[in-house]
C-alpha cells in the first residue's frame, strides 16, 4: 500500500497536467498518483496514457471538481490523501515533510501549509496564509476559508467518519470539508510553502474566480448546514453570534476588496455586481467596514494604489497587512 494518494481531478487542461504529475513525484517517495479526467472532451486521455506509472480514471460526464475528486478518493488505497490541481505544482519533498508531521502528531487528522500563488503570466506573489494556526481551528474555519485546498495531507482513516466531499456546493466543497474535519480532529500546520497555486480569473475554466456567486453561495451554506453540525449547534448563543459576525466581516471586506480592484481596473460591470452584492449585506457589518476602512493608514494604502503603477495583488496584500497590523493595535 502506498504512503500517500495523489488525486488530481482535471478537465480540459492537457497542457499542464504533465507538469502537476512530475511535481508530485518529487513531493514523496511511496506515493501513488490517480488522475480523474472529468469528461474532457479534447486529447486529455492521449496524453495521459502517455504518461507511466499513473492510475487514470475518465467520468463518462462531467462531475465537476468535487465529485472527480471523489472518484479518486475511493479509487485510492494511500494511508494519506492530498488534491492537487492539474495547473498547481507540489513543492519538492513537501509531501514526505508533511507526513512525517502527521506521524508525529497522531491525534491530528491533516496538516496544511503555504501556498505561492502565480498569475497566469507567472508571477508569484506572498506564500498564503502568512500565518497558520494549528490545534482546534473550527471556529476559524467558520470564519474563511484560509486553507489552500491542494497543501493539505489527511488520514484516510478520518473518511468514514465525515464521508466525502459535497458535490452540491461547486467551489466551496473544499472548505465544507475541512471544516467537517476540523469539528471533530485537530489539525496540524507548517509555516513553509508547499504548492505553487496557480490563480483563477474569470477568463480561465477554474471554477473560484466568480467572487460574488461563491460568497452567496458561501453565505446560505453556513445559514443552512454549517449551523446544524452538533459542536455549532450546542454552542452557546454567544459563540454563534461571534461566528456568523465574524463570517459577514470577512464576506463584507472581501466584496469591499473586488469593487475597488474592478474599478481601478475599469471592469466596471463585476465591479457593479460586487457593490450591489455588498449594498446587501447586514448594515452592522456595513457601518464596521466604514469604520476601519476610513483610517488614515487604509485611505493612503487605497489612494497609493489608485494613482501608482504597482500590481494589484501587490497593493492587496500590503493593505491586508495594513489591516493586520491594526487589529493587533
Amino acid at each position: 500500500m502506498p504512503k500517500v494518494s495523489v488525486i488530481i481531478a482535471t478537465h480540459n487542461r492537457p497542457q499542464r497536467l504533465p507538469n502537476a504529475i512530475s511535481s508530485a513525484r518529487s513531493a514523496g517517495r511511496d506515493i501513488e498518483i490517480i488522475v480523474v479526467d472529468d469528461a474532457s472532451g479534447d486529447e486529455t486521455e492521449s496524453v495521459c496514457q502517455s504518461i507511466p506509472g499513473i492510475t487514470y480514471f475518465r467520468a463518462d460526464r462531467n462531475q465537476g471538481v468535487a465529485g472527480a475528486r471523489n472518484i479518486g478518493l475511493i479509487a485510492s488505497s494511500g494511508e494519506y490523501i492530498t488534491f492537487l490541481d492539474d495547473d498547481d505544482v507540489r513543492l519538492p519533498n513537501s509531501l514526505d515533510e508533511q507526513i512525517e508531521v502527521l506521524e508525529q502528531h497522531p491525534q491530528a487528522a491533516f496538516v496544511y501549509g503555504q501556498a505561492i500563488p502565480e498569475t497566469e503570466n507567472g508571477e508569484r506573489g506572498i506564500a498564503y496564509p502568512d500565518r497558520c494556526p494549528q490545534g482546534d481551528i473550527f471556529w476559524r474555519l467558520l470564519t474563511r476559508n484560509f486553507i489552500p485546498c491542494g497543501s493539505v495531507v489527511f488520514r484516510r482513516s478520518v473518511v468514514p467518519a465525515i464521508g466525502l466531499l459535497d458535490d452540491a456546493i461547486p467551489r466551496i466543497d473544499d472548505w465544507d470539508f475541512w471544516v467537517r474535519i476540523a469539528e471533530l480532529f485537530p489539525a496540524m500546520a507548517i509555516e513553509t510553502p508547499v504548492i505553487i497555486w496557480r490563480q483563477s480569473s474569470p477568463a480561465s475554466t477554474q471554477g473560484s474566480s466568480n467572487t460574488v456567486d461563491i460568497i452567496a453561495r458561501s453565505s446560505r451554506h453556513f445559514q443552512r448546514e454549517f449551523r446544524k453540525l452538533p459542536r455549532f449547534a450546542t454552542a452557546s448563543r454567544k459563540d454563534q453570534r461571534r461566528a456568523w459576525r465574524d463570517f459577514s466581516a470577512n464576506v463584507v471586506e472581501h466584496l469591499a476588496w473586488e469593487t475597488f480592484s474592478g474599478v481601478r481596473k475599469a471592469a466596471f460591470a463585476g465591479a457593479f455586481r460586487s457593490a450591489r452584492a455588498l449594498l446587501s449585506l447586514n448594515s452592522a457589518a456595513l457601518l464596521n467596514l466604514l469604520q476601519r476602512w476610513m483610517k488614515p493608514r487604509t485611505i493612503d494604502s487605497l489612494l497609493k494604489s489608485a494613482g501608482g503603477n504597482d500590481e494589484l495583488g501587490i497593493t492587496k496584500t500590503h493593505f491586508k497587512k495594513i489591516r493586520s497590523d491594526m487589529t493587533r493595535q
